[in-house]
């Protein structure tokens, strides 16, 4: 225990420690935190779905008397827990991203996960961006598939590994998120597919944080650049823009019958309750259009911002790298006192001497709002 206390102790001298939120109400844009109203820009609700009083009413209204308007699964997809809506929501993800087929995890971590480290054995292996998600990263520590981690978005870095290793092994996989969920900046798709085919491997793109805010069917970078016939394996989580709860997994018959055989993070979960799934549902059918109009005011938002605050991003996030953990979290501590919410990212989530304020921006946020808190910091 005692290497646990000195282990928190240095956390604490670092500005590193966490905590969990007294979070008393989120109202729209808004946050409540301590008595505090706050413009929320700490969150992944992009689109501005999760609080939205009058889409919830008329969702409960329509579906409950559902069926599956139920608040537990009770048992694992493989067992008791698998219904009629769960199908729909795959099907449409599957119809969507343009493939055969598609999966539900429970989170975008385990979704990631699973696929990482159950498709690629000894003689096999994966190239993965250096700043990829944590989960993609956990998959690579478990999977039994050599791995090589190359530069943030270099594509010479990549090929130079492609080329030095990709022949001594079976399968590869190149992987990448498409929006980098701590800078903001987009992958080069086109030219990690014109490096998959080059040397004969599979693509992954996590399309997490640009799902619902990039692409004309809501379906993310690829989507955006009509490239998604060229990518074999997406990842999209349904707990940002879509305001929901679970990740989804679409790409070939094989691939997804393969992960419900073999993927231990699918096999042994207790599925989501399928009053989750209903909601993810309601939204992608019956709001399909308020969805693509919440997208449409996004995208001019954060287009707007980044004429007056350019960075590496081409996104809804927006990195102020502050560089020492203590004044990033001094500078979030008097900002929050000045009604904005913002909250520092310190290592390990992000290198070390780039901590900083990740601004997430959301569909209803004004452009003035925004330019306030940057002129404040």
């Amino acid at each position: 225990m005692q290497n646990y206390t000195s282990e928190l102790e240095k956390l604490k001298e670092n500005s590193s420690f966490r905590s969990i939120k007294n979070i008393e109400e989120k109202i729209s844009k808004y946050i409540v935190v301590e008595g505090r109203k706050m413009l929320n820009f700490s969150s992944n609700d992009y689109l501005n779905l999760s609080t939205n009083k009058d889409l919830i009413s008329e969702f409960i209204e329509r579906h409950k008397n559902s069926t599956e308007f139920l608040f537990s699964s009770a048992s694992a997809r493989l067992l008791t827990g698998n219904s009629k809506s769960y199908s729909v929501l795959e099907n449409k993800f599957a119809n969507l991203f343009k493939k055969e087929r598609a999966l539900l995890f429970n989170t975008g971590y385990q979704c990631n996960q699973s696929i990482v480290s159950t498709l690629f054995t000894k003689s096999d292996c994966i190239f993965s961006d250096k700043l990829n998600h944590a989960s993609i990263v956990s998959g690579l520590k478990l999977s039994l598939a050599e791995h090589f981690r190359y530069k943030h978005n270099d594509y010479e870095s990549l090929e130079k590994m492609l080329y030095t290793h990709r022949n001594k092994y079976k399968n590869a996989i190149i992987i990448s998120e498409s929006v980098f969920s701590m800078d903001g900046d987009i992958a080069d798709i086109k030219k990690l597919i014109e490096l998959k085919k080059k040397y004969n491997c599979l693509l992954m793109i996590d399309e997490a944080h640009a799902f619902g805010v990039f692409g004309q069917n809501l379906a993310g970078v690829s989507d955006e650049n009509d490239l998604l016939n060229d990518v074999d394996i997406f990842t999209v989580t349904l707990g940002k823009s879509l305001a929901s709860v679970g990740a989804v997994a679409i790409s070939s018959n094989t691939i997804v019958d393969y992960l419900i055989n073999k993927a231990s993070g699918f096999i042994f979960s207790t599925a989501l309750p399928s009053v989750n799934i209903l909601w993810s549902n309601f939204l992608l059918t019956e709001k399909f259009d308020f969805l693509i109009s919440q997208k449409e005011k996004l995208n001019n938002l954060f287009k707007k911002v980044h004429k007056i605050y350019p960075t590496v991003s081409a996104s809804q996030i927006i990195p102020v790298i502050i560089g020492e953990s203590s004044k990033t979290k001094e500078t979030a501590l008097r900002l929050q006192k000045e009604g904005f919410y913002v909250l520092p990212i310190n290592p390990p989530t992000v290198p070390l001497n780039t901590s900083r304020l990740r601004l997430s921006l959301t569909a209803d946020m004004e452009f003035e709002e925004v330019k306030n808190l940057l002129e404040k910091i």
